[in-house]
């Protein structure tokens, strides 16, 4: 499989996972009474559910140790949170946490811009990415030629009508994580 930025994946796991909500009484409309968290993995955007050890709860925006050994609030991860199964404040919080995250990590994204490839002899990475189409993937190809970029505002200032990069790969993000895409970017 391949990676977010074209190179061979190393499957590493989760450490650690943001809480995007909170059930103290599982799902609605779901016979188990059994209380779980909604969450997101911090390093590779996993939807995850999380089930809390006996006594605990777990407040929304909270980081959760989830890696091997010991886990103080966590007894165990029940497996991917389906997408269809995020409740509106999960959703709301993924929304925040995606848009912190990029902002944090911006290099990462920024070296996407510089690396990213045609996948096919039709498609190229960047038409992936919302309100990009030929003409900006052009653009953006030419202007990382002359000059790798450093920074979004720089890729704002050097590829003529780009919308602004950082919304763009946070769109793109959200809709990987909240719908069925057929090539993923940014996710596993």
């Amino acid at each position: 499989m391949e990676s977010r930025f074209g190179n061979a994946r190393t499957q590493t796991k989760e450490e650690n996972a943001v809480v995007l909500d909170f059930l103290p009484y599982g799902y609605p409309l779901e016979n188990k009474m059994m209380p779980l968290a909604q969450a997101i993995g911090t390093s590779h955007f996993t939807l995850l559910q999380l089930v809390p050890r006996r006594g605990e709860k777990f407040e929304i925006g909270e980081i959760a140790y989830i890696g091997e050994g010991k886990r103080e609030k966590v007894q165990y991860i029940l497996g991917r949170c389906p997408r269809e199964k995020l409740t509106e404040t999960a959703k709301i919080q993924l929304e925040e946490f995606v848009e912190k995250s990029v902002k944090e990590n911006e290099q990462k994204f920024v070296d996407f811009f510089n690396s990213a490839q045609a996948m096919n002899t039709r498609l190229h990475q960047f038409e992936l990415l919302p309100g990009l189409g030929k003409k900006h993937t052009q653009a953006i190809l030419e202007a990382r030629d002359e000059k790798s970029f450093e920074s979004f505002e720089d890729i704002k200032k050097r590829v003529h009508n780009m919308p602004d990069p950082a919304r763009v790969v946070e769109k793109r993000i959200m809709e990987e994580l909240t719908e069925l895409k057929r090539h993923n970017l940014f996710i596993g």
